[in-house]
């Protein structure tokens, strides 16, 4: 279920993306506002989240692949499961001050 969940979110945020860029060629200045507003704390809460989205989207992949293609795959999948989590998690608590530290500086200054 979380696969597929984040596999739409995903697809949301490309469609928004590729929505955003094609302004730029309607309005530049209008593209230009647009750019601006993502450099607010909120839009960086939600880029960690499309962080988050896509790794674990791409570790369950991985997982769903073995489990396909790999004859003991569905003997294991509970311990890769617990695997791509521990991976996931250990990702996302490295990802925090790349993705998170702008706003934190913005927020509470340098």
């Amino acid at each position: 279920m979380a696969h597929r969940v984040t596999g739409v979110l995903i697809f949301f945020f490309l469609f928004v993306h590729v929505l955003d860029t094609a302004l730029v060629r309607v309005s530049p200045e209008a593209y230009d506002e647009v750019v601006a507003t993502y450099k607010t704390p909120i839009v960086a809460v939600m880029e960690y989240g499309l962080v988050a989205a896509i790794l674990f989207h791409a570790l369950n992949g991985l997982r769903v692949v073995a489990v396909d293609f790999w004859s003991k795959g569905p003997k294991y999948q509970k311990q890769m499961l617990w695997s791509v989590m521990a991976i996931w998690i250990v990702l996302m608590v490295g990802a925090i001050y790349p993705v998170l530290g702008h706003a934190a500086r913005e927020l509470f200054g340098s």
